[in-house]
């Protein structure tokens, strides 16, 4: 504001001084202040058309404003006054990494640095085209680079945490973080960046006033944390929504270049399934979804997959390559290419699989090149996004009392929203030996195979309690890094139980003895406000119970979910207090635990969870109400999907 008086001070002394109007714009567009920015800069090209140095200003506000389009044209017009203006090719590659045309960013980056070596903006850019790409060393060479000329620049410590996490080096990525956090607070995505690094790694220090300073910081709208990261701290779902719109209108908002979908396409016959995902490859994902694939309808639906993440050559997708009709490998596509040839396939409903998680490619779907866009299964909650029109649920995952927190309509199935699909789950014949897996020969065996981040230090504390309450049990986990084992080791001693009574479950070298060693185990301890989803899934099909907590939010739900489905609602329980007493139940009395193993052998192949076609059917039913809502003219509402 002081540099803003000083210049125009400087205007009422020299009314034609152009420099002035430029360093105002400059300024006022610091402060976001567009319109009189951009007013300042005209007037400053029209006392001196050829300040290119203007016109560059010009694009970084348009650049700011989505307008890229017009950002290229302002750096095209300052490059033709002056083809060695370093900032306009820094301007110019930053555009076309937002169109992502990666080919024309890498150029100009590199044109800026051939002018000024010793701009670390452009060697950040570069950075982040190779994160973009999954060139993570040419990554990490980038931003050491730009660190190298500014170690202040937040936004390369923030890139370099980014690849780490994607390497799964989660102590060098809380450590970037860290240096991040120190230098720019409030960088865009960087808080939650860093609590989930810490969460990855159970380090709980200031663990519950960090969760609640996230969470304000959504509610004060700022865009500090991506949606996934919100989803284990504690949010609420109004929270949660909050921070997806947040999240969409500084990422991903709609695009306005696009022609609307007011009428529907005027012709009959199938309807046509369009399955976006970056995990058609081993992922739960695919293990769960590909027997619905398989089993739609084809004298009812087209279905095509586009895949824009990597092929692992695994056995599960030569499977989903089979599963499509048509089946794509959109990975190297930019979204402009990929949104061109879902309408050229003549999409009707575009499908989601991946929401706000690794690889997803919201951009696609912002460009709206479907009627009718759907939310389904990768995410466990709302996109926050007005170009998504409905989300796959079911009534405990989504109750009409929590309906004003989501921005797309309800699609509810009559059971579960979770699929399932035995052929890509079997189970080992193999029956292993406790002591194989270091577990004690005698005794309750606890079971929670869920991620080290859906850990928390208050729930583990009721689970030290339960060790302490049964005699001679052990607490089975997923193995994690090194640290996290260390950590947790840590705190159980804290509590006063046994490190010793932790048994971490090492890598086995098959799925099906993976799923054949839950039979070792006797009863899985879900996690809250994290539910287990697919790994609860996997339990339940290998006639492992779940004892759950019901939570608010969707991703605290759906293990409930799937109990109600497979006829073991008993196993849902309300509060902690009523989790600890079912759980030593169940624990010492043999009889009570027998029962409901049990049951749930006999209801896994009776009730409606792991029924794929009766699931298929019913899904597409929910497909179907959507196509001809579309077809009538009417708006996406909520869809109720009888049995």
């Amino acid at each position: 504001e002081n540099a803003i008086s000083d210049f125009d001070r400087a205007i009422a002394l020299a009314p034609n001084f152009s420099s002035a109007f430029y360093n105002k714009g400059k300024s006022l567009g610091f402060l976001r202040r567009y319109e009189e920015a951009f007013a300042a800069y005209d007037t400053a090209l029209a006392l001196r058309p050829d300040l290119a140095e203007a016109l560059v200003g010009r694009g970084h506000l348009l650049y700011e404003l989505r307008r890229y389009d017009d950002a290229l044209a302002a750096y095209d017009k300052a490059l033709a006054l002056k083809p060695v203006l370093a900032d306009a090719w820094l301007g110019r590659g930053n555009v076309c990494v937002a169109l992502n045309r990666y080919g024309d960013a890498f150029a100009a980056y590199d044109k800026a640095l051939s002018i000024r070596a010793g701009l670390a903006e452009a060697w950040l850019g570069r950075g982040n085209v190779f994160n973009i790409l999954k060139r993570y060393d040419d990554a990490l060479a980038a931003y050491d680079k730009a660190l190298s000329i500014r170690n202040d620049l937040a936004e390369a410590w923030l890139g370099r945490g980014d690849v780490f996490v994607a390497l799964r080096r989660y102590d060098e990525a809380l450590a970037a973080c860290e240096r991040a956090l120190s230098l720019e607070p409030d960088l865009v995505g960087l808080e939650g960046e860093r609590i989930r690094c810490k969460m990855n790694l159970c380090d709980w220090t200031d663990f519950e006033a960090e969760c609640k300073h996230l969470v304000q910081s959504v509610a004060n709208g700022k865009a500090n944390t991506d949606p996934f990261a919100l989803l284990g701290v504690g949010s609420s779902v109004e929270d949660q929504f909050n921070c997806a719109r947040l999240w969409v209108q500084k990422r991903y908002p709609p695009r306005d270049d696009q022609p609307p979908w007011r009428e529907a396409p005027d012709r009959s016959g199938k309807i046509r399934l369009g399955y976006v995902s970056p995990d058609f490859r081993q992922h739960p994902v695919a293990d769960l979804a590909v027997g619905v694939f398989e089993g739609h309808d084809r004298s009812q639906f087209e279905v095509s997959g586009i895949s824009i993440g990597p092929n692992d050559n695994s056995e599960i997708r030569r499977r989903l390559e089979r599963a499509f009709d048509t089946f794509v490998d959109a990975e190297a596509l930019d979204a402009d290419d990929i949104a061109r040839l879902i309408r050229g396939q003549g999409i009707d409903i575009l499908i989601d699989l991946s929401g706000f998680t690794w690889g997803a490619r919201t951009e696609i779907f912002a460009r709206r090149p479907a009627p009718v866009q759907v939310n389904y299964l990768g995410y466990p909650g709302t996109m926050g996004a007005e170009y998504i029109d409905y989300l796959i649920a079911d009534p405990i995952l989504v109750p009409a009392s929590h309906r004003a927190s989501y921005m797309e309509k309800i699609a509810y199935l009559p059971h579960s929203y979770m699929p399932h699909d035995g052929a890509s789950r079997p189970v080992s014949d193999r029956w292993f030996e406790r002591a194989e897996f270091g577990l004690p020969a005698s005794g309750f065996v606890f079971c929670c195979f869920n991620n080290a981040y859906k850990l928390n230090p208050v729930l583990f504390r009721q689970r030290m309690k339960l060790l302490q309450a049964v005699e001679g049990s052990v607490l089975w986990l997923s193995e994690t890094n090194m640290t996290a084992a260390k950590n947790l080791r840590r705190e159980a001693a804290a509590a006063g139980v046994d490190p010793a009574r932790l048994v971490f479950a090492g890598r086995v070298p098959s799925a099906a003895d993976h799923l054949a060693r839950h039979r070792l185990a006797d009863l899985f301890l879900d996690t809250l406000p994290y539910n287990a989803h697919a790994t609860a899934s996997d339990a339940l099909w290998t006639g492992l119970p779940v004892l759950t907590q019901i939570g608010e939010t969707f991703a605290g739900r759906v293990a409930a979910s799937q109990l109600t489905a497979v006829g073991l609602p008993e196993l849902i329980v309300r509060t902690p207090e009523q989790f600890e007493i079912m759980a030593i139940e169940l624990a010492t009395s043999p009889q009570a635990l027998a029962a409901v193993k049990d049951k749930l052998v006999q209801n896994r192949s009776t009730m409606p969870l792991f029924d794929t076609a009766l699931y298929t059917r019913h899904l597409e039913s929910a497909y179907a109400a959507m196509y001809r809502r579309h077809q009538n003219g009417l708006l996406p509402d909520h869809i109720y999907v009888p049995e």
